[in-house]
C-alpha cells in the first residue's frame, strides 16, 4: 500500500471489523428539545462517550493494531493536544507497546494526566514556537519509534470513519434517512473518514464540517482550491481542533465529499457546551461542540431536515467547563 493511497468505503468497513470489541459503539440519540425548537429532526452521535472520551480511539486502535510484531517492539510516537494522545496511549497499553506523546504545554490538564495514566511518556512543547512534527521525527530517529500522525494516515482516517458508519446504520435502523451529517473539523481525519462512510451508505446526504472562525484553514482551502494555513497555532478554546492546515490526503477527501465548512466563535461554542449539559445531559469539550454550536446559532438552515451532529469528545478541564456553565 502506498503511503499516500487514499482510503475508500471498503477500508472503513475493514476498520469497523478491526476495532470490534475494543471501541465502544456509541449511541445515536434524538435531540427532542432542539428538534422542536428548529422544526427539524436533530440526532446526536456522542463520541464523548467513546473509550478515552473521544472518537480518536477509533483511528488510533485501527492504526496501532495493524503494526507487525517487529514494529510493535519499536514502540510509537505521536503528537496531539490531547485526544489523539489519549487514543494512542490507550491503544498502545492494550497492545503492550511503548508510546511517547508530544503534547503542547498548554494542553488541558485532564488530557495531559489521562495520557500519562495510560502509561505513555509525555513530552511537552511550545505550540507557538516549536514544531511538534519535528520533535516527533527526532524522537523517531533517536529511538526507532514509529510515528503515528493525528490525521494524515490511511488507517487513522478509515478508523475515524467508523463513527459515521455507525451513525448512518443506526439512523437506518430507526427508519431515518439523513439529509445532513455534521462534524467538527481540525486536520480533517474525522470528517474525511466519516464522509467515506456516509457517501458509501447514503450518497445523497450532505456533509458539512465546522471550524473555529479564526482557524478556518479548511474552509479557506476548499474555497480557494489549494491548501491554506492558519496564521497561528493557538488562541481558541477549541484546542482539540486547532491545526495549522489540512494535509494532502484529508484535503483531497474533503474536497471530493464536503458540501461546505461553517465557522463559529468561542462564545457560541460556550453556549453550545452549556446547552449540551442542560438539555442533552452530556459533557462536551469546546472543539467537539462546534457542529452543535453551528446548528444552535443558525449557521445552517435545518428546518424540515434530518440532521446528525457528531459531538466528538468530552475531555474538558473543570475551569473551562465552569466558564461554559456560567455563560
Amino acid at each position: 500500500m502506498s503511503e499516500k493511497q487514499l482510503p475508500e468505503f471498503k477500508d472503513v468497513l475493514s476498520a469497523a471489523d478491526q476495532i470490534e470489541g475494543y471501541a465502544a459503539k456509541t449511541p445515536f440519540l434524538k435531540a427532542y428539545d432542539l428538534s422542536e425548537k428548529l422544526s427539524a429532526e436533530i440526532y446526536i452521535k456522542p463520541e464523548c462517550l467513546q473509550r478515552v472520551g473521544a472518537f480518536k480511539f477509533r483511528g488510533a486502535f485501527n492504526r496501532l493494531s495493524r503494526l507487525t510484531d517487529a514494529e510493535r517492539k519499536r514502540g510509537v510516537v505521536a503528537y496531539s493536544s490531547g485526544n489523539h494522545a489519549q487514543g494512542v496511549a490507550a491503544s498502545a497499553q492494550i497492545l503492550g507497546m511503548d508510546a511517547v506523546i508530544v503534547m503542547p504545554e498548554d494542553s488541558p490538564k485532564m488530557k495531559l494526566q489521562n495520557t500519562k495514566d495510560y502509561g505513555a511518556e509525555v513530552i511537552t512543547y511550545d505550540r507557538e514556537n516549536e514544531s511538534r512534527e519535528e520533535i516527533a521525527d527526532q524522537i523517531s530517529e533517536e529511538r526507532g519509534c514509529i510515528v503515528v500522525p493525528s490525521f494524515e494516515d490511511f488507517y487513522i482516517i478509515s478508523g475515524q470513519g467508523t463513527a459515521g458508519l455507525e451513525a448512518v446504520k443506526q439512523a437506518e435502523d430507526m427508519g431515518v434517512k439523513l439529509d445532513i451529517f455534521m462534524t467538527p473539523v481540525g486536520g480533517g481525519g474525522l470528517i474525511s473518514g466519516c464522509s467515506l462512510a456516509v457517501k458509501g451508505l447514503s450518497p445523497d446526504t450532505e456533509i458539512y464540517g465546522v471550524e473555529p472562525e479564526e482557524f478556518n484553514d479548511v474552509q479557506r482551502s476548499l474555497e480557494s482550491g489549494k491548501i491554506e494555513s492558519n496564521a497561528r497555532a493557538g488562541g481558541s478554546i477549541c484546542d482539540a481542533i486547532l491545526t495549522v492546515h489540512p494535509e494532502p490526503m484529508t484535503y483531497k477527501i474533503m474536497s471530493d465529499n464536503l458540501v461546505g465548512v461553517l465557522t463559529v466563535s468561542d462564545a457560541e461554542v460556550l453556549v453550545a457546551m452549556k446547552y449540551a449539559w442542560e438539555k442533552l445531559k452530556l459533557v462536551v469539550e469546546p472543539g467537539a461542540c462546534v457542529a452543535l454550536a453551528a446548528v444552535l446559532h443558525g449557521k445552517i438552515d435545518v428546518a424540515g431536515k434530518k440532521v446528525c451532529i457528531v459531538l466528538s469528545g468530552g475531555n474538558v478541564d473543570e475551569e473551562t467547563f465552569k466558564k461554559a456553565l456560567d455563560t
